[in-house]
């Protein structure tokens, strides 16, 4: 059986490494906000090109911490994608905002920049711009219309861990960002946790204070926050991962070539992931799109082979966002690609030998 991914393999290629992290926080007895957590801010802040790292409890509360660190709440709009996790959008309306959706781009999947303008409202007050699958959005042309609006720009880093866009890491380029390490991502923890990024000193004030309670000191709450924090132990396991982020990106990329160079040319109706200039794509999927999707993964899992989907019903069209006011036909880019996108076997520890029987079998199926 070739799973969709496998983190017993990782575990085992740095077992004593975890375990030594794991046993020096025991050990030490502090299991919150404490040596470890500061330490792993200021590597990762520096691994995102970024001053400041804020860790919190998990990608969705980065996210929204992200948010209202920014003054954003209710009767703002925030401009974001539907083709993404659905956590995306919770974020925002945890914020008390209003989700603004736009389509796509039909090859990239992330934001499409030219259906921005016509969704900025008065009320609009931030863009969130998904990198998605590893593929980092096409940030300079939605930076600009930013700028000209006077409008907040938020990236969603969950799926894009040492991702780079025109050189630089994304994270870097917005007035602040969101990161996830659930256990899955490029850099992922032994349970949730995530991280907000930015350059900005008073919005990393403000993430800090919003992340505990609002204390600047120990039970005297200055605003109103919340409970995310990354405990110590995440942080011990994290401290060593993103000592190996770099080697496992450049896994994957290896990886995805491998895919795209057996796959290339065998149907025109199977759709490979594009790399797009300037931007470095860390592969979090190996996403793949064919108009019979169903009848693909279908075949693949009869040969033990398995897959995953991101995402099956773009937000719009879900029950829980009926009260959104889109309807079917109204994101096409979205909505096609959700009916179409299979995400192949993605992780650092497959063997080329796994890679190519995959991919021999998808060209079975195609063929």
């Amino acid at each position: 059986m070739i799973t969709a991914f496998d983190l017993t393999r990782q575990y085992a290629a740095i077992a004593d490494e975890i375990n030594t992290a794991i046993a020096r926080v025991l050990q030490r007895g502090h299991f919150i906000l404490g040596e470890e957590v500061a330490a792993f801010e200021q590597e990762f802040a520096a691994a995102c090109g970024a001053a400041y790292a804020v860790a919190v409890g998990s990608g969705t509360e980065a996210l929204h911490l992200a948010l209202v660190s920014c003054g954003i709440g209710p009767g703002d709009e925030v401009i974001t994608v539907s083709h993404t996790a659905v956590a995306t959008v919770a974020a925002v309306e945890m914020a008390g905002a209003r989700p603004v959706l736009v389509d796509v781009e039909p090859l990239r999947y992330t934001m499409d920049p030219a259906g921005l303008e016509e969704r900025i409202t008065s009320r609009t007050r931030a863009i969130l711009p998904v990198h998605l699958y590893g593929c980092p959005a096409d940030l300079a042309p939605v930076l600009e219309i930013a700028r000209r609006h006077n409008l907040i720009v938020i990236e969603d880093c969950a799926q894009a861990h040492g991702a780079l866009y025109q050189g630089h890491p994304v994270g870097s380029w917005g007035h602040i960002a969101a990161f996830s390490f659930y256990p899955t991502k490029n850099l992922g923890a032994y349970g949730d946790g995530g991280a907000i990024v930015t350059s900005d000193p008073s919005l990393a004030e403000r993430a800090r204070l919003l992340r505990e309670y609002g204390w600047a000191e120990r039970y005297i709450s200055h605003i109103k926050g919340v409970n995310s924090r990354l405990d110590e132990l995440q942080a011990a396991i994290l401290r060593v991962k993103l000592r190996y982020l770099e080697r496992w990106n450049k896994r994957r990329r290896q990886i995805a070539h491998l895919y795209t160079a057996r796959l290339a040319g065998s149907d025109p109706a199977l759709v490979l992931p594009l790399e797009p200039q300037k931007a470095r794509h860390v592969y979090h999927l190996y996403v793949v799109r064919h108009p019979q999707r169903d009848a693909l993964r279908a075949f693949l899992r009869e040969r033990d082979i398995g897959t995953l989907v991101h995402y099956p019903v773009p937000v719009h069209l879900q029950p829980a966002y009926a009260d959104l006011e889109y309807k079917e036909g109204s994101l096409p880019v979205t909505e096609t690609v959700a009916r179409e996108v299979l995400s192949l076997p993605m992780y650092p520890e497959l063997s080329d030998d796994e890679v190519l029987t995959v991919a021999d079998a998808v060209l079975s199926f195609v063929r």
